[in-house]
């Protein structure tokens, strides 16, 4: 599984499922937006995870798993069992590391049997993290990686398109592979620590023409295991969840429940085909929460926009508009979808691929 593919299922609703396997990591990055270290241990119970995985049906089941953290391969083993379970139904898993293991010079056995059972490995690359692990090192280590037969990508986070940092570590990673190791290049956001670095968001959704969020599409499983029904770490970090972006918890539902959840709500339905900011003027007498998720985050405080979107989208007409909006994302293309939530600048590196990838073999 290529890099374009993952991301162009990303508006799909229900089409993949994130969890956060556990907050626990080795590394101390600056502008880490879970607050991760070696000193947090929340986490998902393992038992309850592996049921819920195992209740994945060929019938009904995420296209994709992707497993996160703070640092998943800090539990290979739990990652290798999950991603057998799920690709026992016909789901293909990716991991997103922060290659932490790079640093001592190869890719431990336990380690390398985990990636080489993936469908795709992905490997987090930024300033901060490279002051912990070289770069060269997280490199030589995808280069064991694909050999190993992997499918592989970067993450790289910068500043801003005009982040010098960013284009230095394209043009290596592009030349030390030949481009056929694609690239999804994101902005720091102000979320963890870091807020720290930068205390205002770089971008607002103000006004009425706020894009739908795609985000609320795959169903993600938090560090304590509820189910929440959008991948922003603010909705994954705050407790009490807003009752309409909490789908259920892992120790009491399957995966079948979740997605029915997910797909069914009229609310998340118009939240992922016209944005919070436009439901809510659409049906509450005030005015929304400044910032897009905070908008998002009160919807469920307005009777008057719960039974406005009941009336709206419940039914055929409701999962219609999900899934044309969805298909619309969906045919822009992965690089678009970067575009919008990433950094545009570098959006079509998401879709370089190996040669035999591109054709189709």
């Amino acid at each position: 599984m290529e890099l374009a593919e993952l991301i162009g299922l990303r508006p799909a609703p229900g089409a993949g499922l994130l969890v956060a396997l556990t907050r626990r990591c080795p590394l101390s990055c600056a502008h880490c937006s879970t607050n991760s270290s070696l000193a947090t241990t929340a986490r998902p119970d393992s038992r309850q995870l592996l049921r819920f995985v195992d209740s994945f049906q060929p019938t009904d089941r995420p296209d994709v798993v992707l497993l996160t953290g703070g640092e998943p391969l800090l539990l290979p083993r739990l990652a290798l069992r999950l991603t057998r379970s799920a690709q026992r139904s016909g789901t293909r898993v990716a991991l997103l590391s922060g290659m932490f293991f790079a640093r001592q010079g190869r890719v431990p056995r336990p380690v390398l049997a985990t990636i080489a059972a993936l469908d795709h490995f992905s490997a987090s690359l930024d300033a901060h993290h490279e002051r912990e692990v070289p770069r060269a090192a997280v490199l030589r280590a995808l280069r064991t990686v694909l050999d190993a037969g992997t499918p592989v990508s970067v993450h790289l986070t910068g500043s801003g398109p005009d982040d010098p940092y960013l284009a230095d570590a394209v043009a290596e990673i592009r030349r030390t592979f030949a481009d056929r190791v694609p690239m999804l290049v994101n902005e720091v956001r102000p979320l963890g620590r870091g807020a720290r670095l930068l205390p205002q968001p770089p971008h607002t959704h103000s006004d009425l023409a706020a894009p739908p969020c795609a985000m609320a599409a795959w169903p993600t499983i938090a560090f304590d295991g509820t189910v929440v029904a959008c991948c922003s770490q603010r909705t994954i970090d705050r407790r009490p969840v807003p009752p309409h972006l909490r789908l259920g918890h892992i120790a009491d539902d399957d995966w079948p429940t979740i997605r029915a959840r997910s797909l069914d709500s009229p609310l998340l339905r118009l939240v992922r085909a016209i944005g919070p900011r436009r439901l809510h003027a659409r049906y509450a007498p005030s005015p929304p929460a400044e910032g897009y998720c905070r908008a998002c985050h009160g919807l469920g405080e307005q009777p008057t926009v719960t039974e406005g979107a009941t009336r709206e989208a419940a039914g055929r007409v409701g999962a219609l508009l999900d899934r044309l909006t969805a298909d619309e994302q969906r045919a822009a293309g992965p690089a678009a979808f970067v575009r919008r939530f990433g950094c545009a600048r570098y959006a079509d590196l998401v879709t370089l691929a190996p040669a035999e990838a591109k054709a189709g073999r």
